[in-house]
């Protein structure tokens, strides 16, 4: 029988194959009080179990293919470091030592702490990556209670369905030749599907039942762009899906042949695309990706899953990486945009948790609180001017007052680098986020003291629509095209050409490439971006014409043309 499968669209593609059931799993994990002579046998399993879950990436790492992605290694790296974090060393071993809890308790009780850090951020992005959390500790709690997980063995030209899935995993699976994979559970925005991406891997989250539904050896259809799995079809469809993986093919060949063009409109109008990145190692896809410099750099990043702050010397290294590897494209990067729902520590005290994240102390407002923590961040993005062209840009910015405050601050460290004889650019252009509806609103009176405006589009949506985009009852709310947003987002285009200052957009809504018409027609000539995004906007750029665009953003801020666009609404 015939059926169809609804769920989140992670990594476009099409892949027609058979099915390949991975059976869900759930790690019995035992609790009980040691024996005093035994607490040091525990303590040399522990760290055993840390040595093996570490082994065993190196051995994913080395058979990552010689021509992936860069990126594709990042991931595996990052839970590298997370086995050599603290959290997941110190605590649990102190747990075994002082409270004589057995192994696999005491990382059981550390990653529920973790778990509970990661879902009060306000931010999406950022809460996905509680994930790796799990994915991490599970590799260590398998070691610990002795368990295999299910083999990929003889999965070549099949589709893996699966509860959850992790970046190895997704690694392996390209190594093994799989065609695609579906999950009953995560996100698009995960670095499982962020890796399915990079390797061209078509795949499917949140097909709630998929696992459940599905049997080993059915015929299956996975329609990665669309989010849907076809279950059984029938021989129309079948023929249908296989002209849309030929003309799929064509055109990734085109999008190839294209890499190096410029973003030109089609009547001649230049465009700059820049890429979001969060590590240093990222600016490596940047350049490949021919992207006009990072337009956002995630300082928060430095400041994840560790119980300190980064000192100025090390988030300096870092800054001045990436400006280094840029080689005079410009970086921007955001001042730490974290809150008080993160957990920031830094060895003594811990924020308070905030009741409402998305609306406390955070970003910005928390980095002026703290000026022990934000003046040697400062210190360490002004060093790294020196090497390159770097814009500072604000996040969660609500008030004038704060950007004078921030100006001031700026000004002051200049001087005092100088001073020391470190040098820094004394004219480094500093920009504000614009994500919060008043400051769209008065975005002329801003304009006249920031030096540059970057729409934050994922919170300026949340906070206008009222929405938060991370809750599964009212996310279906979350609406790009909504008219009062298209003209909070056009309000800050005009005022920033009034004044003269570049405007950019840093939020998912500049990386689809169906709103890429409508937002050249509401002005915007600037657009970041994660970089595997950077060729399909760019092509639709060069089929573009300007006078177009503009007929489309005014029947869109009319109200009529919403049915239209929301075809590539997502």
């Amino acid at each position: 029988m015939s059926f169809e499968l609804a769920g989140i669209g992670a990594s476009g593609g099409i892949a027609i194959g058979t099915a390949l059931v991975l059976e869900p799993t759930t790690l019995d994990i035992p609790e009980h009080i040691l024996a005093p002579e035994a607490v040091e046998a525990e303590v040399l399993r522990l760290r055993a179990a840390l040595s093996t879950a570490r082994d065993e990436l190196f051995a994913v790492r080395d058979v990552i293919p010689a021509d992936a992605p860069q990126d594709t290694r990042l991931f595996i790296d990052a839970h590298l470091l997370m086995l050599d974090d603290p959290a997941l060393r110190e605590r649990p071993l102190r747990s075994i030592r002082e409270d004589h809890r057995n192994a696999a308790w005491a990382i059981q009780l550390e990653r529920e702490r973790l778990l509970e850090i990661f879902d009060r951020m306000e931010d999406a992005y950022l809460r996905a990556k509680r994930e790796d959390i799990i994915q991490v500790t599970d590799r260590v709690l398998r070691q610990l209670v002795g368990w295999e997980p299910p083999t990929l063995q003889s999965a070549e030209g099949q589709i893996i369905i699966a509860e959850e899935l992790s970046p190895a995993d997704t690694v392996l699976m390209k190594k093994d030749k799989v065609l695609a994979w579906v999950t009953d559970f995560g996100a698009a925005n995960s670095h499982a599907a962020i890796l399915a991406r990079s390797l061209g891997l078509p795949a499917v989250v949140g097909a709630h039942s998929a696992s459940r539904l599905l049997r080993s050896g059915d015929m299956v259809i996975v329609d990665g762009d669309q989010g849907i799995i076809l279950v059984a079809p029938d021989a129309l469809v079948l023929r249908q899906y296989q002209g849309l993986q030929e003309q799929r093919q064509r055109r990734r060949r085109l999008l190839e042949e294209q890499r190096d063009l410029p973003a030109i409109t089609a009547d001649g109008v230049e465009i700059h695309l820049r890429a979001n990145i969060e590590l240093p190692d990222d600016s490596s896809l940047v350049r490949r990706m021919n992207a006009d410099g990072v337009g956002l750099y995630r300082s928060e990043f430095l400041f994840m899953n560790r119980p300190d702050i980064p000192d100025e010397e090390e988030q300096y290294q870092a800054f001045s990486r990436v400006v280094t590897e840029m080689a005079g494209a410009p970086v921007t990067i955001r001042s730490l945009d974290i809150g008080a729902d993160k957990g920031l520590s830094d060895g003594e005290t811990t924020t308070h948790n905030a009741l409402n994240p998305a609306l406390g102390l955070r970003g910005l407002r928390l980095c002026l609180r703290r000026p022990e923590w934000f003046r040697p961040h400062l210190r360490a993005i002004l060093r790294a001017s020196a090497l390159g062209p770097v814009r500072l840009m604000l996040p969660m910015l609500s008030s004038m007052s704060q950007l004078l405050q921030s100006r001031a601050l700026v000004s002051e460290l200049q001087a005092e680098l100088r001073g020391e004889g470190l040098p820094c650019d004394p004219d480094m252009p500093l920009g504000i986020m614009v994500e919060v509806p008043a400051v769209a609103m008065a975005a002329h009176y801003f304009a006249g003291c920031a030096d540059f405006f970057s729409i934050g589009t994922n919170d300026l949506i949340q906070y206008a629509l009222a929405v938060d985009r991370g809750d599964d009852d009212v996310n279906d709310l979350f609406d790009p095209l909504h008219v009062g947003v298209l003209a909070l987002i056009q309000h800050t285009i005009a005022a920033g050409r009034a004044k003269g200052i570049p405007v950019a957009m840093c939020g998912e809504m500049a990386a689809n490439p169906a709103f890429t018409p409508l937002l050249l027609g509401l002005g915007l000539r600037e657009f970041s971006m994660y970089p595997g995004a950077i060729p399909e906007v760019k092509e639709i750029i060069r089929q573009t014409s300007i006078a177009e665009a503009e007929q489309l953003a005014m029947g869109a801020l009319a109200g009529e043309f919403s049915v239209a666009l929301e075809t590539g609404h997502s």
